[in-house]
């Protein structure tokens, strides 16, 4: 039997070796929520590190398969599932004989593993096809909202600083209130007192409410585009196979 066949789920093996990680992963999780209780007993506690042990040995026996199913490897190591599969293990060994009270944002690292569900998911895998179609398009997008950010900022400085030199002592401390109300969120920890600063943030709520629409279309749209895709792959495929059939 050839390793692909095992680490993908293509073959009877595959697919139990995907079950088999997809609840790995699942249960890892549970693991890291459950450490997080207070007044944990040392014996759970003991449970939980051994079974993060064998976890991680399960997961570095993975990544190892299929770098050595890839061809060539670097496809795979260099791949965002394959940074991801190394990261979600590798804080285990770089805290190996290390106090992880000094080093304790290394375990949030073990979040990531969450990542590596996205293989076994065809609606993942068809959003991260859809935002490969739109990375430019995102890319000025997030620059636009970067800019929207920065006059709102400095809008809004204008406008209170005079009447709430606390609140908006700069346009540093500006932008957490335009990043509060470009989102729309609201928080309502600091707000405009002023006539002129309550008229700029009706404004910005507006362009707020449009910056979150604009994602949302382009995300739909390419979405769409990738089901499109897909079907025109399926119907295709079957065509081929129909017409096989037939000069059998």
């Amino acid at each position: 039997m050839r390793v692909h066949d095992i680490v993908e789920p293509v073959t009877p093996h595959g697919r139990l070796f995907a079950i088999v990680i997809q609840t790995l992963i699942v249960l890892s999780l549970v693991a890291f929520c459950i450490e997080t209780l207070p007044d944990i007993s040392s014996s759970t506690q003991v449970l939980l590190d051994r079974f993060e042990l064998v976890s991680v040995i399960i997961f570095s026996a993975e990544y190892l398969l299929r770098v050595f199913a890839a061809r060539p490897s670097r496809s795979y190591v260099f791949s965002f599932l394959g940074i991801v599969d190394l990261v979600a293990i590798l804080p285990f060994y770089l805290a190996s004989g290390i106090d992880l009270r000094s080093i304790r944002v290394l375990r949030m690292f073990r979040l990531i593993r969450v990542f590596k569900l996205m293989r076994y998911s065809k609606a993942a895998q068809r959003f991260a096809a859809a935002f490969r179609l739109i990375r430019a398009e995102l890319a000025m997008f997030i620059f636009a909202c970067l800019m929207v950010l920065f006059i709102a900022s400095v809008g809004i400085y204008y406008f209170e600083n005079e009447a709430q030199p606390e609140n908006f002592a700069s346009v540093f401390h500006c932008m957490w209130w335009a990043v509060e109300t470009l989102t729309t969120v609201g928080y309502g920890d600091v707000f405009p007192i002023t006539t002129g600063g309550r008229i700029f943030t009706a404004l910005i709520v507006f362009v707020g409410l449009g910056i979150v629409a604009v994602p949302a279309g382009l995300i739909a749209g390419a979405l769409s585009q990738t089901l499109a895709s897909d079907d025109g792959t399926g119907q295709e495929r079957t065509g081929q196979s129909t017409r096989a059939r037939t000069s059998e």
